[in-house]
């Protein structure tokens, strides 16, 4: 059978197509759902742009064969006071419902997705959230969704250094107190994947290369004060660099180093398997 999920995150929606016990493909497309969320209200055009995505993701998923489709959608569906109204337009416009995943479902996807039933962790920089979640022993042992994320710190800090210290002294105070020295701890999320890119200075994203590729807190911290220090048009010049997150990947960088800094981690692991993977395993799909 041939699953196809889409998640409506609030940077991008994407597409899975799953079959066999494996991902055959996936799509993206960036919408920035989450644009200005700080007014508390999806705006009506970033809405259209993502109908626009999840319907033309409905028309290749059938196209593809699949027989099933199911969709989920994060921080900024969840939080928006018209989060409803969108979910509305969504299945007017192509018969989907949505399924309006909670912050702690939303980083068991994540730990799902990347580890499966293994012990260790994960830390997801999305669009508006963030969520790090710790399995020890075969438990979870720590599940927080931040309300940061990469859209969300551009709207509210642009690249202000500052700024950023300030919100997100304030912002990471969950993580107080929680280690991951010793845990073996995996990025996933479009910050993640934009910076493994980098990493590997290729602007084609393989994942099979991608895959396990391991970023160094230094690197990462390293990283955002150079991103910081250039505008947005000399980022683009960066080799390895995603266009679609020239403006916004400075800030999700320092705040996954500075996640990192306060975790005790020293490393983490780029996972190209995701929520998008884990949400199907966590249903019992996979």
């Amino acid at each position: 059978m041939k699953i196809a999920v889409i998640d409506i995150g609030s940077n991008s929606v994407r597409l899975m197509l799953w079959a066999d016990g494996k991902a055959l493909y996936k799509r993206l497309e960036t919408t920035r759902l989450g644009a200005g969320l700080e007014s508390g209200m999806l705006s009506e055009q970033s809405m259209a742009r993502s109908v626009a995505a999840i319907c033309k993701f409905c028309r290749e998923a059938e196209q593809g064969g699949a027989d099933f489709l199911c969709a989920f959608a994060t921080a900024a569906v969840r939080t928006a006071k018209n989060g409803g109204v969108f979910c509305e337009q969504i299945e007017r416009a192509c018969g989907l419902k949505v399924d309006v995943v909670s912050g702690e479902h939303e980083a068991l996807l994540g730990l799902y997705g990347a580890l499966g039933e293994r012990d260790g962790g994960i830390v997801d920089i999305g669009g508006a959230s963030t969520e790090v979640c710790f399995r020890e022993g075969g438990k979870i042992t720590l599940s927080k969704s931040l309300e940061v994320g990469a859209v969300r710190l551009y709207d509210a800090c642009r690249d202000e250094r500052a700024r950023l210290n300030e919100f997100l002294d304030a912002v990471l105070t969950p993580l107080k107190g929680s280690k991951a020295s010793g845990m073996k701890l995996y990025a996933v999320g479009g910050t993640a994947s934009a910076l493994a890119q980098i990493k590997l200075g290729s602007g084609v994203y393989d994942p099979v290369r991608l895959q396990n590729l391991a970023l160094s807190k230094k690197w990462v911290a390293d990283t955002a004060d150079k991103l910081l220090g250039m505008t947005v048009g000399e980022r683009l010049s960066v080799a390895g660099m995603d266009r679609s997150r020239a403006d916004i990947l400075a800030g999700g960088a320092y705040l996954l180093g500075k996640i990192l800094q306060e975790l005790s981690c020293s490393e983490i692991i780029f996972s190209d398997c995701d929520n998008l993977e884990g949400y199907l395993a966590y249903k019992g799909l996979a």
